[in-house]
């Protein structure tokens, strides 16, 4: 599957520009995670490149196809679940998925079989009759990813889909969906840097517009001056030193950040003063921190 942006520019009244000259090659089987702060384009991008929004200049090429030119053809290749997206309340499970395929042009008896098919996928099989006001949030959201994945669409965009979900219910559905990415490619946008990381195949960071950087969490980590941590969990240990970075979390705590090289090289005198920490690899958050200033918005 091939999504090619290129110049991507998107003004909304004249003056703010929600895009500013986006260029993206992806070309994979597997999940593409957007991550920015609020108003850094995320939603923006998603919708153009599903054909809901035009641009300003610029244009993408879906698996061969132009989103301006022949935007019928790239909406035959894609599904998407906008940010907004909800169940209709009194329909039920079955009635929402087998209606929005018989509205892509499936007949009946296809449209039954796949939805049943996709709710199975989703958990969903026992539920199928229920009303959809009836539904908890995570099983609403489930049904609303059922519904593009019934479709059988190659590229499928998800808009920030558990947005509002406790933490065991993102969980679940972070299982369906690498499940689900093998033989697909789905684009996921999210204000959870952990379930960025988690997801992620690739990852590309947007803020303001424009894009900061891209690449797996690896490609990302080695860009960046500082890939280790040593978190220090001690109020009494001397800050003094020359190392990295050093961030205060808290009274009790606090972040040295360093290359691998210069964090093990203190480790030893952690044990003897008998210190507890703990040594990682730098997190997305941290990236993210790095590189646009701030954590993820919840």
């Amino acid at each position: 599957m091939e999504i090619i942006v290129k110049s991507l520019t998107k003004i909304y009244d004249r003056k703010y520009k929600a895009l500013d000259n986006v260029n993206l090659d992806i070309n994979m089987n597997g999940i593409f995670s957007i991550i920015g702060k609020n108003g850094a384009g995320k939603t923006t991008l998603i919708r153009i490149l599903s054909t809901q929004l035009m641009p300003t200049s610029g244009t993408a090429i879906l698996n061969g196809h132009d989103i301006l030119r022949e935007a019928g053809k790239v909406r035959e290749e894609i599904a998407a679940v906008p940010q907004e997206a909800r169940a209709v309340p009194w329909l039920t499970p079955i009635q929402t998925v087998t209606s929005y395929l018989m509205w892509r042009g499936y007949t009946f008896n296809q449209a039954k079989q796949n939805g049943l098919d996709a709710l199975r996928s989703m958990g969903l099989e026992n539920l199928e009759n229920q009303k959809n006001r009836k539904l908890s949030g995570g099983q609403k959201r489930k049904l609303m990813v059922a519904t593009v994945i019934a479709s059988e669409a190659s590229i499928i965009f998800l808009d920030e889909p558990t947005t509002g979900l406790d933490y065991i219910s993102r969980k679940e559905l972070w299982e369906i969906l690498r499940k689900l990415k093998k033989d697909r490619l789905i684009i996921l946008t999210t204000h959870y840097l952990e379930e960025a990381e988690v997801l992620g195949d690739l990852i590309t960071i947007l803020d303001k517009g424009k894009i900061m950087d891209s690449g797996s969490i690896g490609d990302l980590r080695s860009k960046i001056k500082y890939p280790f941590v040593l978190k220090v969990y001690s109020p009494q240990f001397d800050m003094a030193m020359k190392y990295g970075k050093i961030s205060r979390v808290s009274d009790n705590e606090f972040f040295i950040y360093g290359s691998e090289d210069e964090i093990y090289s203190i480790v030893q005198d952690m044990i003897n003063r008998k210190v507890r920490f703990t040594v990682e690899e730098v997190s997305l958050s941290n990236i993210f921190e790095n590189l646009v200033g701030g954590g993820e918005e919840d």
